[in-house]
């Protein structure tokens, strides 16, 4: 009996994703799969029912038809608690569930005995890379970004020489060098800007130069242990946050566009420019805040806001991935697809979780009724109890990024100008 696989339609505002491409839905039915996709469900990201009814799918009504007798299902983001009524029991559920934001949900899989697996908990190993959403999401946003700060910016971003004059190239600060980051500075520096950035992991000096970027950070000892071993950055000392401050604020008042990416996997976002920085900069800069809706790097911005002080307009887009919906989705569904190759077995089409494997280990958070994520056992307790509530954290990178980063920022360099290099795309 082939493996039937559901795809609903999102219904978290502002999202436009959806978990399945014509290419996965190919490849799955391929597998000898059966998919049963909600009408409209690939719409907003401009894929079609013909599309993957041509590819192999079957369109139908609503959730609750697609979802019954299903083995997987495969959503964007998180279910509420009603639309996770139409999930069979002893199905799985796989998805950016964000576990550490919405803290009550782990215990309502576990009670709906649905064996839940969140996607941004995926673990940074070789194996993974293909499965990480954290990275393919950041990545467009941090190309998004860029378009987003020059269509509110009233210059333009390359120097120009005129015979009226010459236009100076403009000034672009991006503070976090992780997937969004670096792909911002890329961007940047395709566009003709002088791009400068900061980030407190020790290896972003060198992905930021190989960029044509000049790195802005504090590097002392403490700068030099600023990584975990998941290539996060650790929150730094208080001491170091002041003196990062100091030559952040430096270094953000000579900028003509500021662009903040930073996240803390289970913590808000660390503030890192502050109202007096956002107003020290020129009327008619722009600051673009990626992780506005884990309460934001910047004071000023709020979330789905576009916000002017002084002249100064603050961007804070909700969902930035989404605003790419057809390559997000392309991206987000091939992701979805490369984990589901881990647990069908390709010659019978079966489902065989190994359930020791590091990956599957990394992302289950229930299975058989029970909570089995160490992070999240201790906090919450079992299937059949009242959720508990940890505090709500942000992450995982969305916009943000996967290698995302902390408060504070590393350099002993100086803020100086930002020397111009050639750009590599990575």
């Amino acid at each position: 009996m082939s493996l039937k696989i559901a795809i609903p339609k999102a219904t978290t505002p502002h999202e436009r994703r959806v978990a399945a491409s014509p290419d996965t839905v190919k490849k799955l039915s391929g597998l000898g799969c059966e998919l049963k996709i909600e009408t409209g469900a690939g719409h907003d990201a401009s894929f079609t029912d013909d599309m993957f009814k041509e590819a192999g799918a079957k369109i139908v009504k609503s959730a609750e038809e697609a979802c019954k007798g299903a083995d997987i299902v495969l959503c964007v983001q998180a279910p509420t608690e009603s639309e996770l009524k139409v999930v069979p029991k002893g199905a799985m559920l796989v998805g950016m569930l964000a576990p550490y934001k919405h803290t009550s949900f782990t215990a309502h899989y576990a009670k709906a005995g649905v064996n839940a697996f969140s996607m941004e908990l995926m673990p940074r190993i070789t194996r993974a890379q293909s499965m990480d959403v954290l990275s393919s999401q950041s990545n467009l946003a941090g190309y998004k970004s860029v378009l987003d700060a020059a269509e509110h910016f009233s210059r333009a971003f390359p120097m120009m020489m005129t015979a009226a004059g010459t236009i100076p190239p403009a000034r672009i600060f991006v503070m976090g060098a992780g997937v969004a980051g670096l792909q911002a500075i890329a961007t940047a520096k395709r566009l003709g800007g002088i791009v400068s950035a900061t980030d407190v992991r020790p290896a972003a000096k060198e992905q930021v130069e190989s960029l044509g970027g000049t790195f802005v950070a504090v590097e002392n000892d403490e700068f030099k242990e600023a990584e975990t071993a998941g290539g996060y950055a650790k929150e730094m000392s208080k001491d170091y946050q002041k003196q990062q401050a100091a030559l952040v604020e430096e270094t953000i008042a000579k900028q003509d566009i500021v662009i903040t990416t930073a996240l803390i996997p289970g913590r808000p976002a660390p503030v890192l420019v502050t109202e007096k920085m956002a107003k020290s900069m020129k009327p008619g800069s722009v600051i673009i805040d990626l992780a506005v809706e884990q309460g934001g790097n910047c004071a000023l911005s709020k979330a789905g806001k576009i916000v002017e002080e002084q002249g100064v307009k603050i961007i804070g887009h909700h969902n930035v991935p989404s605003r790419l919906a057809t390559d997000a989705s392309a991206l987000y569904a091939k992701n979805l697809f490369n984990f589901l190759t881990l647990v069908i077995n390709g010659e019978n089409g079966k489902l065989e979780i190994d359930w020791d494997d590091d990956i599957v280990k990394g992302i289950a958070l229930t299975k058989d009724g029970k909570i089995i994520h160490p992070q999240f056992t201790a906090t919450t307790k079992s299937a059949t109890t009242k959720p508990t509530t940890k505090k709500p954290a942000a992450k995982t990178e969305t916009p943000a990024s996967p290698k995302k980063k902390t408060t504070a920022k590393k350099t002993t360099a100086k803020p100086a100008t930002p020397k111009k290099k050639a750009a590599n795309a990575k």
